[in-house]
């Protein structure tokens, strides 16, 4: 996950990763709750776990950072589900527009985030906000998100969507281009242009999943969840 998957990466760029995972008979039996949680290494680099039952959800979410990952091409996959993954994969594009007033919303929720984001006083980003006044990478994020809300709702392959059009100047952007005056101005006009896609795209489409694709995460789910179970069993006996 993350800036890999975007061409946005560079030497010394973190490594975060999404990890899913399927639970074993005795976690349903007993109705334990789902995994869903972020490990942090001793580098500061970022696992997030969580079970299939819930992942497949946040596909229907359409969070763009969740659905990212049927794009990569930095993944392992246990080779007992590679035919499961291998589905998805050829349905990514239609998983990534299966309703597009989401993604969309969703595109919207993360450009905020990053906009207030860009002078919070984390903790972990005081030092950053001392040199800069800001965070830059918090507004590179901002601008990644408009570049990627204005070509997904133009139609844009998903794929393509996720490789912003300007790597270069968003690159810039992360290393500190701006000053405090200058990003807060720059900020302001990107997120008032996101606002303005996002609602005016919102307003004209409904609010609905395709039908198609709940079925298919449905049947893929389901299919792991009895191999694995199927295998546990066997195994155990």
């Amino acid at each position: 996950q993350g800036s890999q998957n975007y061409g946005l990466d560079y030497e010394g760029s973190d490594i975060d990763t999404k990890l899913i995972i399927v639970p074993t008979f005795e976690q349903i039996a007993f109705n334990k709750q789902p995994c869903s949680t972020t490990h942090i290494r001793n580098n500061d680099e970022h696992i997030d776990f969580k079970d299939i039952r819930l992942y497949m959800q946040t596909f229907r979410k359409q969070n763009l950072n969740f659905l990212e990952i049927l794009f990569t091409d930095f993944k392992y996959v246990n080779e007992e589900y590679t035919p499961y993954w291998d589905v998805l994969v050829e349905n990514r594009e239609k998983i990534a527009r299966y309703n597009p007033y989401q993604a969309v919303k969703s595109m919207k929720g993360i450009a905020l985030e990053k906009y207030h984001a860009m002078e919070h006083p984390y903790p972990s980003k005081l030092a950053i906000l001392e040199q800069y006044g800001y965070d830059p990478k918090q507004l590179h994020h901002l601008l990644r998100v408009e570049d990627y809300i204005r070509r997904y709702i133009d139609g844009e392959a998903y794929e393509d969507c996720l490789r912003p059009t300007n790597p270069e100047y968003l690159m810039e952007v992360k290393r500190g281009k701006y000053d405090l005056a200058a990003a807060r101005e720059v900020g302001r006009n990107a997120i008032a242009r996101v606002e303005f896609m996002a609602d005016n795209f919102t307003e004209k489409v409904e609010n609905k999943g395709d039908p198609v694709v709940d079925r298919l995460l449905d049947d893929v789910q389901y299919d792991i969840m009895k191999d694995a179970i199927r295998k546990e069993i066997v195994d155990n006996d």
